[in-house]
């Protein structure tokens, strides 16, 4: 007897829907058309004879079902590109596509140094690059979307691997005159009613304020910031103080402008920038290899 499995393709665009949660946008992710993607999702509902997902003019609704074959064909998507990556492994060091999720307090600054270095010692890797929060990043880690993530520590990701990079301080920035510039800032010096700190899902508000030890802040801090210039041009224009890394103020973040920042004068006033993947990935020398080279890069 003859036995029909659902294809990988059919599998990808489940689960793109499932992420999209529109078929317009699950079409686009997939690079595909609106009705092949339709149509793909219709031949795997008949090939296993059960609904997965209710389609409405408004509203894609997966059934219940259909979220837990979406969840197993995440694990099917995962194991068959690790198929790939057990070949990749076994050739070349660094080659072949590799996808890897940046934080947006880490991509600005770090990047622009160690990509050239990359580009020139090894020509055959093609690293797709991707910025998105702590929290995204892990999810898409665990669910495949990508490789590996360059994150800053502590932060609770999951089961996976840690290769510590180098650790990042952190900096009190002001504008002049705000606060005295001595030449490091103690938690009691800062007026909680004036931090600025980042969005909800950008750990380094957690960080910042797990630094600072004063519960009193996170009530009082105005969480505005949608990135670390931003918050710069906000206490550049008198609105408040903030927190910033300092691979940000190395980098240049606070030229041409009137603010100033020193570090902070704290017991866990620093945070540790790391790559993490998932255990027993069959890329682990690549990654760690790759760990080094960024970490000398830095």
């Amino acid at each position: 007897m003859t036995t029909y499995l659902p294809t990988l393709k059919q599998l990808q665009y489940l689960v793109a829907l499932n992420d999209a949660g529109h078929f317009g946008r699950a079409a686009e992710s997939c690079f595909v058309t609106q009705s092949t993607l339709s149509a793909g999702i219709r031949e795997l509902e008949t090939l296993i004879g059960v609904v997965l997902v209710e389609r409405t003019r408004r509203v894609v609704r997966f059934t219940p079902l259909g979220e837990r074959i979406v969840e197993k064909a995440r694990r099917v998507l995962r194991e068959a590109d690790e198929l790939g990556d057990l070949a990749r492994a076994a050739g070349r060091p660094l080659s072949g596509d590799m996808r890897m999720s940046v934080i947006p307090t880490i991509a600005p600054f770090l990047l622009p140094r160690i990509l050239p270095r990359l580009r020139k010692d090894y020509p055959d890797l093609k690293l797709y690059l991707r910025e998105e929060t702590s929290g995204q990043a892990c999810e898409g880690l665990h669910h495949g979307r990508t490789d590996c993530v360059l994150l800053a520590l502590p932060y609770a990701c999951g089961d996976v691997e840690t290769a510590p990079l180098f650790d990042d301080r952190l900096f009190v920035a002001f504008r002049d005159g705000e606060m005295d510039p001595t030449p490091t800032i103690r938690p009691a010096m800062i007026d909680e009613t004036r931090l600025l700190m980042l969005e909800d899902g950008h750990c380094l508000k957690d960080h910042a304020l797990s630094a600072c030890n004063r519960p009193e802040m996170r009530a009082e801090a105005t969480m505005m910031g949608t990135s670390l210039h931003t918050m710069v041009q906000m206490v550049d224009n008198g609105l408040g103080v903030t927190m910033l890394p300092e691979m940000a103020v190395d980098a240049g973040i606070l030229d041409h402008t009137d603010v100033t920042a020193r570090p902070l004068e704290a017991e866990n006033a620093v945070r540790r920038i790391a790559l993490v993947w998932r255990r027993a990935s069959p890329r682990e020398k690549d990654f760690r290899l790759l760990a080094g080279v960024l970490g000398e890069a830095a």
